[in-house]
């Protein structure tokens, strides 16, 4: 079968190939998934140059997430039969025509939600809505992102006003306010020119900012921490930007401000399973009711993947970007 294999960390664009490798059996536990479409993540591409949190052994394969079809099941798997349409979103080396996941770990894709929409459910919309509610904010509070015009910033927003919370949006381009209020997200102030603090202070009518969250990194985690108030909470998402933050020590000190971190796999792995199921029936509500859209920018085949992981950094992008085989 074919499966897009790097042998060195490096640029995407320039080190994945695809490759003749076997096809794999499933184990005790496990499903052999026929795959569909699978969606990059800044993530996939980070671990391709070596720069994420995990570095497999090489050569390895890539992509974490996937909707396919079930061709087969290892010995103990109950309730799942081939023929089945499922998604996953934590399982390495999908970026194949088949791969082996843990049958536990599948979520059976309802009837009536697309391909296109159910590759793309799990990792960003559910890291999306499981950082919402890490953030613990009642209807009516107020929190501040930066990176608004990316996945999950698009994902928050929608969450956010879909249960009440008020979020203000940060883009570092004035051209990404234009391109989110074109999706219906609003109250978004572009920080490439002087007086977008005194923008934000109009949207909140002056009412505390008690959360922010940085997936940029750089001088914009200190931008962020900037508009918070007292006692707030700056929660690290990601470091599109830098892996360095610049704050500013009076913020935190007279503020006396909380900062942490939130890996969404990390908290995905440990939360309790009443509160996930709980969350990814919130997330297929609320796209069902319109609430929460998961846009395709383009799609491409393995063959094409220098081109697709060159699109999934465009700025402007308004969808993923999907591989198929």
């Amino acid at each position: 079968m074919r499966a897009l294999i790097h042998h060195s960390f490096g640029d995407p664009a320039e080190v994945l190939a695809v490759e003749e490798v076997p096809t794999p059996e499933p184990g005790p536990g496990q499903a052999l998934v026929r795959m569909v479409l699978s969606p990059i993540h800044n993530h996939d591409l980070w671990t391709v140059q070596g720069t994420y949190g995990y570095k497999p052994e090489l050569p390895a394969r890539a992509g974490t997430e996937a909707v396919g079809v079930v061709e087969a099941v290892g010995a103990g798997v109950t309730g799942l039969t081939p023929g089945r349409r499922v998604a996953t979103g934590g399982t390495f080396g999908v970026w194949a025509e088949r791969f082996v996941a843990s049958a536990a770990g599948l979520i059976r894709v309802p009837d009536g939600l697309s391909d296109e929409t159910a590759a793309q459910l799990v990792s960003m919309p559910f890291s999306a809505i499981a950082l919402l509610d890490h953030l613990d904010l009642r209807e009516g509070e107020w929190f501040v992102q930066n990176a608004a015009n990316g996945a999950v910033g698009r994902l928050l927003a929608q969450l956010a006003a879909a249960r009440g919370v008020e979020v203000v949006g940060l883009v570092r381009r004035s051209a990404g306010v234009d391109e989110l209020a074109a999706q219906g997200i609003r109250r978004v102030v572009a920080t490439d020119h002087d007086g977008w603090r005194d923008e934000v202070l109009e949207i909140t009518g002056g009412k505390p900012i008690t959360a922010g969250v940085d997936s940029v990194g750089g001088t914009a985690s200190g931008d962020v921490l900037s508009l918070l108030a007292e006692n707030g909470t700056l929660v690290v998402f990601g470091a599109m930007a830098s892996p360095v933050m610049q704050l500013g020590s009076g913020d935190v000190i007279f503020k006396q401000a909380t900062v942490k971190g939130f890996w969404g796999s990390r908290v995905s792995a440990t939360m309790d399973p009443q509160r996930r199921a709980a969350l990814l029936g919130e997330l297929l509500e609320r796209i069902r009711s319109g609430a929460l859209t998961l846009p395709v920018h383009a799609t491409y085949s393995f063959d094409d993947i220098a081109l697709a992981a060159r699109a999934n950094f465009e700025p402007g992008r308004a969808g993923k970007v999907l591989l198929r085989p």
